[in-house]
């Protein structure tokens, strides 16, 4: 499981353009397409949308704490810098 989720839905442009942006840096994440998920589990998924970012626009892309609502080039700049830091000795994931 990546670091990184974008929420989004499968007519969108602009969340076509976020992953896009995000696939072309190769940075690895996640999507849930909203409106390819059916009852409960698409209810929480709106919820958590509704949740992490105030309403339903998308994409909600969510890195840790950090938040991206919408295709915002300077925020994914910064997202995929961060995401393609080297890390620390010491830090490497666990599987």
């Amino acid at each position: 499981m990546a670091d990184i989720t974008v929420y989004a839905l499968s007519t969108c442009p602009y969340c076509r353009q976020a992953r896009g942006y995000l696939t072309e840096r190769d940075v690895a994440f996640d999507v849930v397409e909203l409106d390819k998920l059916t009852g409960q589990e698409r209810a929480d998924a709106v919820e958590r949308v509704k949740k992490l970012s105030g309403g339903t626009s998308v994409p909600v892309i969510v890195h840790g704490e950090q938040v991206i609502v919408g295709f915002d080039r300077s925020a994914l700049e910064r997202l995929a810098a961060s995401a393609q830091a080297p890390r620390a000795p010491g830090t490497a994931d666990q599987a």
